[in-house]
């Protein structure tokens, strides 16, 4: 399990996003406020974003309130398109960097927020990790994210406990999915966040209902329902 969020719209700092909101990932990794599996999310943490059309990661197997470091560097760097994870390990998964979200390849930033048993998963040469999220994430890679949707249903099918909420960007254009899990929108006048859980107390925040697909480009939010679901 973790929490995670995205944004797309005009270039803003990184800290902004992870850090500076008053209940940001940087205090959900110690006091989530709607996490519903795990008390705290401390196996580290990633954040990735994009340099021009090239995705950058910074990640790590620390707790993010421990690194300074990065609170340093984080005003300074600023995108369009972001995706931020903090991480709680599921029992018996590898606590590496390598195992912290975004994943990518190459193309798209991408994080899992929930739980898969690795069983249905198919063997991934270009995982990165042998954690669940990792897997999963190769696997949607190797399908085409664009059939983002179809996979999800396709795993939940074979792993009816999994909790497989997504969250993917390219620089322009952002994807999710609900399954299991929170997720919240929330239209800004310079872009538009996603995240596992609002990051402030903001009457515009919006819970987006489960199993869904979430699209967003160019600010525009568009919703539907998962098969199957």
């Amino acid at each position: 399990m973790c929490r995670h969020l995205a944004w797309l719209g005009k270039p803003v700092s990184v800290a902004s996003l992870v850090l500076e909101p008053p209940s940001g990932l940087l205090v959900q990794s110690y006091a989530p406020r709607r996490q519903k599996n795990g008390l705290m999310n401390a196996d580290g943490w990633g954040v990735g974003f994009f340099d021009g059309g090239v995705p950058r990661r910074w990640r790590s197997a620390a707790p993010l309130w421990g690194d300074a470091s990065f609170a340093s560097v984080a005003p300074a760097l600023t995108s369009g398109c972001v995706v931020a994870a903090v991480r709680s390990a599921t029992v018996g998964m590898p606590i590496e960097a390598s195992a912290s979200a975004p994943f990518s390849d190459g193309t798209w930033l991408l994080s899992h927020n929930g739980i898969v048993d690795r069983a249905v998963l198919p063997a991934a040469r270009h995982a990165e990790s042998t954690n669940d999220s990792a897997l999963l994430a190769a696997l949607i890679f190797d399908r085409d994210i664009d059939a983002l949707a179809d996979t999800i249903t396709g795993v939940a099918a074979d792993d009816p406990n999994a909790r497989l909420n997504i969250l993917a960007g390219n620089g322009s254009r952002l994807l999710a999915t609900t399954w299991g899990d929170t997720l919240s929108v929330l239209r800004r006048d310079d872009g538009v966040v996603l995240a596992s859980e609002p990051y402030d107390d903001d009457p515009e925040w919006q819970e987006i209902p489960d199993r869904h697909l979430v699209e967003v480009e160019d600010s525009r939010v568009h919703l539907t329902p998962l098969r199957g679901s």
